[in-house]
């Protein structure tokens, strides 16, 4: 039986893309080896950098932090719903939700936009609408990932309003959220081929935070 363990992060460096308004990213060397003799870095970050965990605690001060989540909310076999190929900034209805979606499933939403991290497209993605999160909080999903910056529509330069419909649906209900996945168009693949896939999305243990940033993992099995 074929296994691959599939990357799903994107690497943390100086200058990479955040959301508006969050803390710009820098990793810098601290100490060097010529000078100190090992190497160490200096990190300046936010807790949502790159690819990242949304506790419900994000958007709510009484739902639960980070640290008071079990493990088992940031594991478990994986539902791919592919939402490639629509135009920028639209809301991906239910219709789209596969089959297969219950408690302990880890729900991927692909829409195909990490092809375009680092570029001025990137926070024009689409996104899951209030309809979908309902649908998924009701089909007992509480996990859930994508591969864009946000599972709410992100503002356009100079916008002042946004909604956290999204957000506020899904960590109401205890869900966890991670963002900014990559290559998620391989697990499409997998999915169509029949192949079993399980991920781990663990982020850091960062006490009492609203999320910390992830490396999140695939694995898939079966006849490659």
């Amino acid at each position: 039986m074929a296994v691959e363990l599939l990357d799903l992060s994107v690497p943390v460096t100086t200058g990479m893309p955040v959301y508006p308004g969050d803390p710009e990213v820098e990793a810098v060397p601290a100490l060097t080896v010529a000078d100190a003799g090992v190497n160490v870095l200096r990190l300046h970050l936010g807790s949502h950098t790159g690819t990242h965990v949304d506790a419900p605690f994000h958007v709510g001060d009484a739902l639960p932090k980070l640290d008071e989540l079990p493990l088992s909310r940031f594991t478990g076999p994986a539902v791919v719903m592919d939402a490639r190929g629509l135009p920028p900034r639209a809301a991906i209805e239910p219709d789209l939700l596969p089959e297969g979606l219950r408690p302990g499933v880890v729900l991927l939403i692909a829409t195909g936009w990490s092809e375009q991290w680092g570029s001025g497209g990137y926070p024009a993605h689409p996104y899951p609408s209030e309809r979908t999160a309902e649908a998924i909080v009701a089909s007992g999903v509480r996990t859930v990932g994508i591969d864009a910056l946000s599972v709410d529509r992100t503002p356009a330069p100079g916008e002042t309003r946004f909604s956290l419909a999204a957000h506020r649906v899904l960590c109401g209900a205890g869900a966890v959220i991670a963002e900014n996945l990559t290559g998620l168009d391989r697990l499409v693949r997998a999915q169509e081929d029949g192949r079993a896939i399980e991920v781990w999305l663990l982020p850091l243990p960062l006490a009492g935070a609203d999320g910390a940033p992830a490396r999140v993992v695939a694995r898939v099995t079966g006849r490659a």
